[in-house]
């Protein structure tokens, strides 16, 4: 025989009003239409692809290169959006595009780039002149990622296998089958060193110059580093020191560039094994897509993390998450990017691109942190030994805060990464096929100024206006 309770409905509703609140607690930050602080006021909307556009790359002081999955590249003026070139030779969607630096003992400083795509082909072009240089059809697999090694005038391949190659493409040495997953990311490290990322694992590779006793390239398997839990989706250089990595559970690793060993690691984002007390107490966690971290960047203090939907600020030196914004945009960040004056630029799944400030706050009251499951939600006794390390953090550290200072509708679909340039603004591109230039209103402003008075004083009408 079941027993029911009058008192069971009112545990339900405590319930019910417990899960809202938590969901409403995080709300997205929003900005007024009044941007003050925010420069880009004007924009071009660019139209030459037919489908999603997810890479650019800067070319120079002025010129940028766009592509995507209709397997075109773009070339493009940043200055006034004028599309300058359209390279057709892939066949499917394009997956890797680098700059290709030109020899310094070359006489011919001419733009090259080298672009990887779906149908197995890797083409390196002339973005001066919309030539193609060299193609490569002998993949395998699809290439997922491309580097550069300039200063052994290399370049390397990363798919199901790493492959070493020539600036005339000639396949120079490759390993045996490493993943059917392939390489999702490369970076280059001393020693003549490549760190790649396989699955979960990072694979340490060392390359060998021919010698007077072989004449032969060679690449070497040297270590595994098998720490990640997860597929690591972001992998980047941080300095001369160290280099960072980040997991699909929200696993952030810095790793020491010289001995590949463990400097710190930040899994705080989202712990993935509930940690229970002696009572058992129930404990909720966000969903691992919530938690990815998609992409870093950094400065001489911090690392910037885009980790699900949210925004965080890891600074090196005290080896902890100093700001954060958890819910910075309605969807998963996908590339952000750091700016001069402390500010930050991010972009989203949800179609937004957002601008922030990274500000120092004053230091508030230690207020002891509360345990239990109802105490999760703001309400139970308080345990004075937890809030022990909370005031020590905060007597060691100046907490920080991300402020929303701008706020960028333009793309009606998923922003997938953008260019700063900084004397031509903004480039943006999207899943809606658009590339937009954003523009600073007031320096365009004052540009068409100067161009009006020089154009009046070249014609004689500005004098017999005075």
């Amino acid at each position: 025989m079941v027993f029911y309770h009058k008192s069971f409905d009112l545990f339900l509703f405590c319930l019910y009003f417990l899960f809202f609140f938590q969901y409403k607690k995080s709300p997205l930050q929003t900005i007024g239409e009044e941007q003050t602080q925010n420069p880009y006021t004007e924009l071009l909307v660019l139209k030459a692809h037919h489908d999603i556009v997810r890479f650019l790359v800067q070319l120079d002081e002025y010129r940028f290169a766009s592509a995507g999955d209709d397997g075109i590249v773009v070339v493009w003026n940043a200055q006034t959006g004028e599309k300058l070139l359209e390279l057709n030779g892939h066949t499917q969607k394009i997956t890797a595009l680098i700059t290709f630096p030109s020899l310094e003992a070359c006489e011919e400083k001419n733009q090259l780039i080298l672009t990887a795509s779906s149908d197995r082909t890797v083409i390196l072009w002339d973005c001066d002149t919309g030539r193609q240089v060299r193609k490569v059809s002998c993949f395998q697999s699809t290439v997922k990622c491309l580097i550069v090694l300039q200063r052994l005038d290399v370049w390397l391949s990363g798919g199901n296998d790493l492959c070493v190659w020539n600036r005339k493409l000639d396949l120079l040495c490759k390993t045996s089958h490493l993943s059917d997953t392939g390489i999702s990311a490369l970076i280059e490290i001393p020693k003549n060193c490549v760190v790649a990322a396989v699955g979960k694992e990072l694979i340490i590779f060392q390359l060998v110059a021919p010698t007077e006793e072989s004449l032969e390239w060679d690449i070497l398997e040297i270590k595994r580093l098998l720490d990640h839990q997860d597929n690591i989706l972001s992998l980047v250089n941080v300095n001369d020191l160290s280099f960072i990595t980040g997991s699909h559970v929200g696993e952030m690793i810095i790793w020491d560039i010289l001995d590949w060993t463990m400097q710190a690691c930040e899994c705080n984002f989202w712990d993935p094994s509930p940690q229970l007390d002696t009572q058992q107490e129930i404990k909720l966690c966000q969903k691992p897509n919530d938690i990815s971290i998609h992409h870093f960047t950094w400065d001489e203090e911090n690392v910037f993390a885009a980790v699900g939907r949210g925004l965080y600020v890891y600074n090196l030196q005290m080896k902890r998450v100093i700001a954060c914004q958890k819910t910075a945009h309605d969807s998963s960040v996908l590339h952000v990017a750091k700016l001069p004056n402390r500010q930050l630029i991010s972009c989203s799944e949800d179609g937004s691109v957002r601008i922030w400030e990274l500000r120092e706050k004053q230091q508030l009251a230690v207020e002891p942190v509360p345990t239990g499951f109802f105490n999760m939600w703001g309400f139970g006794r308080v345990n004075k030994q937890a809030s022990q390390p909370i005031k020590k953090q905060q007597e060691n550290a100046t907490p920080c805060s991300l402020e929303l200072i701008g706020d960028l509708i333009g793309h009606s679909s998923s922003v997938e990464m953008f260019l700063y340039f900084e004397d031509h603004g903004l480039v943006t591109c999207s899943a809606d096929h658009l590339i937009i230039l954003w523009k600073n209103g007031e320096r365009e402003s004052g540009l068409r100024s100067l161009k009006l008075f020089q154009k009046l004083e070249e014609n004689g009408d500005l004098y017999l206006a005075v």
